[in-house]
């Protein structure tokens, strides 16, 4: 009788741990990130703002910046301004971290990069920057490192890349690039994939200056579901989990749509009922 007893409880500890296990993966997938998002629209970045993004990381007292300027054209010269302006506002140690496309990072630097209290990307290509850590190991190490408490910072094309779909910047129906998005048309906005920090939002920037809402409008009638956020030059947003603070010196546009059904006609896009709010600075919103 007593080793059926023994029996009986074992199968009673299996099944509860059978139970439990699937909450608990649950729960281990949902786990925000220890670390926060600083996300710049682009053009210049006031020193109130450097010192802000340097504060939250703690780099004015410990531990490094690590920069990754893989999206420019000349990656000594980026990494060079971006340097300068942390240490004259506060940064204690900045590194270079510069690699080519189908280059073998080794384990060491990948440390480097998840040990960093803040990574820096700076503007550039965003394609460029991805063709290098798509579905990499240095991919895992940012993710890594944003999971462990880094934060993450990012301008112009390094705010690009934040969101898991990227806005490339092309337009198939219109090849040569001109800078005006003239047209709300189906199939035309090139998207790609970006790092995945944000998963719920698409990042678009430089965007009042550069007049760049028929684009958002035309990614978030073909993307339902995701917050697509506009943030204009020398402005960023703070992300802190689901939350989104809003600093600089000008504004931030989020379109929602939320309608499943793309309508199209003659080649256009038509929604109803999409969301838009503008947010200054100081405001908070969430991309729950």
């Amino acid at each position: 009788m007593k080793n059926l007893s023994i029996y009986f409880l074992v199968i009673s500890l299996l099944l509860i741990q059978a139970c439990e296990s699937p909450k608990q993966a649950k729960d281990a997938l949902t786990t925000l990130p220890k670390g926060k998002l600083f996300i710049i629209g682009g053009g210049k970045r006031p020193a109130e703002m450097v010192k802000e993004m340097i504060q939250l990381s703690g780099t004015d007292t410990t531990g490094y910046i690590v920069v990754m300027p893989m999206s420019s054209v000349e990656p000594d010269t980026s990494f060079y301004y971006a340097k300068k302006q942390f240490i004259e506002n506060g940064a204690l140690r900045v590194l270079n971290f510069q690699v080519d496309s189908g280059v073998v990072v080794s384990q060491a630097r990948l440390d480097s990069v998840k040990n960093a209290a803040m990574i820096y990307i700076p503007g550039g290509a965003q394609t460029k920057f991805m063709n290098v850590v798509v579905n990499t190991p240095l991919h895992e190490a940012i993710k890594t490192a944003y999971q462990n408490g880094s934060v993450i910072g990012g301008t112009s094309a390094g705010a690009a890349v934040m969101s898991k779909k990227m806005i490339t910047g092309n337009e198939f129906k219109h090849p040569e690039y001109t800078g005006d998005f003239r047209t709300i048309e189906a199939e035309n906005m090139e998207i790609k994939e970006g790092l995945g920090l944000m998963e719920n939002a698409i990042i678009d920037q430089h965007f009042i200056k550069r007049m760049r809402m028929n684009r958002l409008i035309t990614v978030a009638i073909e993307n339902p579901g995701y917050a697509c956020i506009g943030i204009d030059e020398s402005t960023a947003i703070v992300v802190n989990g689901d939350s989104c603070r809003v600093t600089g010196v000008s504004q931030v546009i989020v379109i929602f749509n939320d309608n499943l059904t793309v309508n199209k006609e003659n080649g256009l896009l038509g929604a109803e009922n999409m969301e838009l709010s503008v947010y200054l600075p100081g405001d908070v919103f969430s991309v729950k």
